[in-house]
């Protein structure tokens, strides 16, 4: 501790000596040397901060620079940590002789770290701090000759390789932080020589054991080896650590048992973080001599035995978490480390779900500390009543007791707990009533008792939940009518569950309050009367099971009005009437249950209706037609008198077709010479005008390889020159020829073509004609003829291919918004304002096309689908089942099989934001265990390191013509970025209704396009 002590001291004099000021004095060739170092520092920087260094004043007083007292005009200390400093760091530095301490925390350097920096001439040097900056590269060698070093900081960059063997050569250094880079490899066992206070390597992906040696720093306050990849055990040497204050291993893959007596000598330990390892055996009693304890995390592991009792030692206690473990409780004796952990008076959480525990749960644990937040026993073998005193834990947010077999009724002292967010109580034995109380739970979100006997009315008192999402009472023994008050709950959007009770009466109509409601469950009740009318208004509504109750009379007609239904079952009712047809227009239903009801009349064909294995409707009235495979009897006519009527009809439309065909046959002929006079104009979009296979064979001459330009599932694009000499010019196409045998592929082509028949917009590609014929072996020949765009698609410039490409390929951030921009425009003219919504299923950098202009058009709709939307608002529309588009740019929704809709494009374009912007695709392969773009986003902008994520060619933008540009464009570009990366973040959340509208992506872009442009 004493080590510690003086280090801050220590740093807290270096701070005051670098305030020093000296009045100048006639300049050495040294002083010279150690001005010029620091003019070609700032040369390769850009800083508002730096812009009083020059040689008006002297360098001794320039921001951030310290000279020392017995050398007046030496540089002892260069101190800029957040001076919003960023480029490459000067080689130049490693001049300063007299430096002690160069601290460049907290900026935007980027590149690597000049091994300059590591010769003799910086002897001197005690402390070096780049940590949260964006630097690269392995680690320098050359740093262990800084003799002199005490602490060396290079946390929170992007450091790769090894951690150098030479840091061993650092008999001063005490302070090693190296945590959060992308460090591989084993830790270097000569890091034992060290004699380190501080040593932290934590999230990296370093591999192999713990050496042994790290125990015999005798001196060492914390190490941090967490979220890596080691394994083995924890060598018996880092036990005897008497001076420990943090051990952290969590999320290894270590193993062995812990020694009886490991913490015997760890009095000064304040966290013990061992948690997602392989760890086994009992948790050893010692771990109550650590009484300055405040967080203990030991699961998930496979720890089995009783908990020490002796853990209510441990007054500082704030955290303990036992989860999935195999530790046990099955005595009254073995709870008692529930009473002793009363003593624990700062508490906040406590957690020992899905572990082994079992018998009673003791009553102390209503007296646990009242700063008790979070409580988790659920998917234990815990049985008895709920301690009825449970409400003294007056602050508690959190209750999971589910997947246990407690008993007895609710405690009525719950309304006391009017801090709590979530209660789930599911699947339990639990009987009684809801007390009335609960009606004082207005800070809950979730609210679970299914699958328990809870008896009696619903209390008109849940109204008062203003915030709940979810409210689940299903399968249990429920009576009475279904309150009004829970319909009034408007903030119930997930999911509202009362199904397998004894409810009776009608549904009420006010269930149309519940606007947001995505599932709605009632089946295996009484209840009875009509559908309410008011379940047509929940428009958000995806799944309704009102089966096996006594519900009567017909399905109401505004349920049309539910566009994204999908699962549908009426089964097991009285209803009657006719099946009503608008249930095959709703293209996201794919399970219709109207079995066993009294039906009649004829059965729709299409939609839903058109596979048997969709639908059910046996056990109904008089049901005929449909489809051949539901085997119904035919729908007879009801006129058989006047059947000879009929017979004319179908006799004289045949005649009229035959005249038809004819006359068209012979108008064929006729535009059949004319064509071999004159070629067909290409650029008309009148109708789309159909042109020749041996036209376009002869515009890409062959379809050569030479003029392909990419080919993707279902076709292949090739450059055309078509000559048009009905308005004597020449047009430069690009001719998408369909690769007919690909399954699916025939699909794709009539999509495209009905997608983009009747859309017209700048920001769109331009379907010019198309083509459905025979080529010369007479196969069959299918093609859509497009403008042709120059400059190719966005993703060739965010990926060039080659290194010549990447000089010239290049995108400024002013660029690069504006095609973004354009997208955006292209979808709120799909989405919105075309004459029907379309959803695009497929957007991504290769469907961006730049023409000459670098104005960006949305291509491809293979995928796309045409949605049925009568709103004349711009509202999210949905369309079919199934996964739709390309992995990593497709919805996750999708890939679980939900409807298609404009959300799903919005999450498309979300990550195509961040794609244009870091040019790293979302499949990249350094994604990967729970980590994608998204995330990988996330996590720059909440360590402010921004630069390190975005494209490397990107900062550019923030110098021109290799000058430094002042610092308000700087921060401009910068605060740019940060937003761009924002708006992309918003638009790929995994909820589709948290996704932003086109029209705030529009609103967004074109500000930042503002700020942009002012520069």
């Amino acid at each position: 501790m004493a080590r510690v002590l003086a280090f801050f001291c220590f740093f807290s004099l270096s701070c005051i000596c670098s305030h020093a000021r000296l009045p100048p004095s006639p300049r050495s060739s040294n002083a010279a040397a150690d001005e010029l170092a620091l003019l070609s520092f700032k040369s390769m920087l850009s800083s508002r901060l730096l812009d009083s260094w020059n040689t008006s004043s002297h360098y001794c007083s320039w921001p951030g620079v310290a000279c020392g007292r017995r050398h007046p005009h030496r540089v002892i200390s260069l101190h800029m940590g957040s001076f919003n400093l960023s480029g490459h760091i000067s080689p130049f530095l490693g001049n300063l002789s007299f430096l002690r301490e160069l601290d460049l925390r907290d900026n935007q350097l980027i590149g690597q770290v000049p091994p300059e920096l590591g010769r003799s001439a910086l002897g001197r040097l005690q402390l070096l701090n780049f940590s949260a900056n964006f630097l690269q590269g392995e680690i320098p060698t050359e740093i262990g000759a800084l003799k002199n070093l005490y602490i060396l900081n290079l946390q929170e960059n992007g450091f790769s390789g090894g951690i150098p063997h030479s840091l061993a050569d650092l008999p001063l250094l005490e302070f090693l932080f190296l945590s959060n880079n992308r460090l591989f490899g084993e830790i270097p066992s000569s890091l034992g020589n060290l004699s380190l206070m501080h040593l932290d390597l934590m999230g990296n992906n370093l591999s192999g054991p713990i050496p042994p040696s790290l125990g015999m720093m005798s001196s060492l306050s914390w190490l941090s080896l967490g979220y890596n990849n080691l394994s083995g055990p924890i060598p018996v040497s880092i036990w005897n650590i008497s001076s420990l204050m943090g051990l952290s291993v969590e999320h290894n893959m270590l193993g062995g048992t812990i020694p009886s007596d490991a913490f015997s000598s760890l009095s000064y330990l304040e966290f013990i973080l061992m948690d997602n390892n392989l760890f086994h055996g009992r948790l050893p009693a010692s771990v109550a001599n650590v009484t300055n304890v405040k967080r203990l995390q030991f699961g998930p592991n496979f720890f089995s035995g009783t908990v020490p009792a002796d853990l209510g030692r441990l007054g500082y206690l704030l955290s303990l978490e036992l989860s999935s473990t195999s530790l046990e409780a099955k005595e009254p004796n073995d709870w008692e480390f529930i009473t002793a952990l009363t003593n624990c008076s700062q508490l906040q959480n406590l957690e020992l779900g899905s572990s082994k525990f079992g018998g009673v749960l003791p009553s102390s644990v209503s007296n646990l500390s009242t700063s008790l937040k979070r409580l988790d026993l659920q998917s234990n073998t815990i049985s008895g009543n709920i301690p009825k005193d449970i409400g003294n834990l007056a602050n508690l947010e959190y209750l999971v007791l589910d997947s246990n077999s407690f008993r007895g009724t609710l405690p009525s002292t719950f309304g006391r707990l009017n801090k709590l967010q979530l209660f789930s109580v599911e699947n339990n034995k639990i009987s009684g009533s809801i007390p009335l109380t609960f009606g004082n739970l207005t800070e809950l979100i979730s609210l679970e008792l299914q699958a328990n006997a809870f008896s009696g009315n619903i209390p008109s008192t849940l109204g008062n939940l203003t915030k709940l999402l979810t409210l689940n009472l299903a399968s249990n023994k429920f009576s009475g009518q279904i309150p009004i008050a829970v319909f009034n709950i408007s903030t119930l959007s997930l999911i509202l569950d009362l199904s397998y009770n004894n409810f009776e009466g009608s549904i009420p109509q006010e269930i149309g309050h519940l606007k947001n409601l995505v599932e709605f469950h009632a089946e295996s009740n009484m209840l009875s009367g009509e559908i309410p009318v008011g379940l047509g208004e929940c428009q958000l509504l995806q799944n309704i099971y009102i089966q096996n109750n006594f519900l009567n009379g017909t399905i109401p007609s505004l349920l049309s009005q539910l566009k994204g239904l999908q699962n549908l079952d009426f089964s097991n009712n009285n209803l009657s009437g006719l099946i009503p047809s608008f249930l095959g227009n709703l293209s996201t239903l794919y399970q219709l249950n109207l079995s066993f009801n009294s039906f009649a009349g004829q059965v729709p064909s299409f939609g839903v209706f058109a596979n048997s294995s969709a639908i059910s409707i046996e056990n109904n009235g008089k049901l005929c037609g449909g489809i051949a495979t539901l085997h119904l009897p035919p729908c007879s006519l009801d006129i058989p008198k006047k059947r000879h009527r009929f017979l004319i009809i179908p006799i004289s439309l045949s005649l009229v077709t035959t005249i038809v065909v004819l006359a068209l046959l012979c108008k064929l002929c006729i535009v059949h010479k004319k064509s071999k006079q004159k070629i067909p104009s290409t650029t008309s979009r009148q109708g789309l005008p159909m042109i020749s296979y041996l036209q376009l064979a002869k515009a890409t001459d062959g379809f050569s390889s030479t003029n392909l330009i990419g080919s993707g599932s279902f076709g292949s694009v090739y450059k055309g020159v078509i000559d048009d000499q009905a308005e004597e010019s020449i047009n430069l196409v690009a001719v998408k020829v369909l690769k007919v045998h690909t399954p699916g592929a025939l699909k794709s082509f009539i999509a495209e073509c009905e997608a983009l028949r009747n859309v017209r917009h700048r920001n769109l590609v331009k379907i010019i004609t198309a083509c459905s014929s025979n080529d010369n072996k007479g196969n069959d020949f299918k093609a859509i003829v497009f403008d042709f765009m120059p400059n190719g698609s966005l993703d060739v410039w965010l990926h060039p291919y080659t290194n010549e490409q990447t000089e010239h390929m290049y995108l400024d951030l002013l660029q690069r918004v504006t095609i973004l921009l354009d997208v955006a425009y292209a979808l709120d003219y799909l989405h919105c304002q075309g004459p029907a919504p379309v959803v695009h299923c497929d957007l991504k950098p290769s469907n961006v096309l730049l023409d000459a202009d670098m104005v960006a058009h949305v291509g491809d709709f293979g995928l796309a689908r045409i949605l049925v939307d009568e709103s004349s608002l711009c509202q999210h529309s949905s369309s079919s089942m199934g996964l739709r588009g390309t992995i990593g740019y497709a919805a996750p929704e999708y890939g679980a099989g939900n409807m298609v809709s404009t959300h799903g494009d919005i999450y498309s374009f979300g990550i195509l934001v961040l794609e244009t912007v870091t040019a790293k695709r979302p499949t990249d392969s350094r994604f990967g265990q729970g980590l994608g773009l998204c995330e990988y986003v996330e996590l720059a902008l909440h360590n402010n390191s921004v630069m390190g994520v975005v494209d490397s060619r990107l900062p550019l933008d923030l110098k021109s013509d290799h000058q430094t540009v002042d610092y308000h464009s700087n921060k401009r570009n910068v605060d740019c970025l940060v937003s761009v990366l924002r708006l992309g973040i918003s638009c790929s959340q995994e909820s589709p209704s948290s996704r932003m509208p086109t029209r705030g992506i529009i609103k967004e872009l074109k500000a930042i396009k503002e700020s942009l442009s002012t520069q």
